[in-house]
C-alpha cells in the first residue's frame, strides 16, 4: 500500500477515535452535572433538584448510546489501520473496557453512587481514547 492510503486509513481511524472521545467527554461533563445536583438534592434539593438531575443523567446515557455506535465505527476503522501497519493498535484494556461498559450502561442510575461508577467508567474511556490517538499520530 502506498504512503497515500495508509496515511488516509490512519487519518480516518483518528477522526473515528476523535468522534468517540467528543461523546466522551460530553457524557463525562453531563455525569459530573448529574453528580452535583445529586448531591444538591440529598441535601434537601427538592423536586426541581431530583428533575434536572435525571435530565442529566438521561442526557448522559443518550451520548452513550451515541458513544456505542462511534466505538463500533472506530473498531473497523482500527481493524483497517491494523492491517496496513501490521500491529495491534487497541489496547487490550480498552476492548474490556468496550465490552463491560457498553453491556451495563444504561442501568438505573437512581443512586449517586452510579453515578460516580459511571463518570469513572467515562474517564478510563477517555484515556484509553487518547491513548488510541497518541499512537495513531505516531503512525503519521
Amino acid at each position: 500500500m502506498d504512503n497515500y492510503n495508509r496515511e488516509k486509513e490512519i487519518k480516518e481511524a483518528i477522526e473515528a477515535s476523535e468522534k468517540v472521545l467528543s461523546h466522551l467527554y460530553s457524557a463525562r461533563d453531563l455525569f459530573k452535572s448529574a453528580k452535583n445536583w445529586g448531591y444538591f438534592d440529598m441535601f434537601g434539593g427538592g423536586m426541581i433538584s431530583t428533575f434536572i438531575k435525571h435530565s442529566k443523567i438521561n442526557d448522559a446515557e443518550e451520548e452513550l448510546r451515541k458513544t456505542r455506535y462511534a466505538v463500533q465505527n472506530l473498531k473497523s476503522e482500527l481493524a483497517d489501520v491494523n492491517d496496513i501497519i501490521g500491529i495491534n493498535i487497541i489496547p487490550d484494556s480498552f476492548l474490556t473496557f468496550a465490552d463491560y461498559f457498553f453491556d451495563g450502561i444504561i442501568a438505573d442510575y437512581l443512586v449517586q453512587t452510579k453515578i460516580n461508577e459511571s463518570l469513572s467508567q467515562v474517564e478510563n474511556g477517555i484515556v484509553q481514547i487518547e491513548k488510541i490517538i497518541d499512537n495513531l499520530k505516531s503512525e503519521i
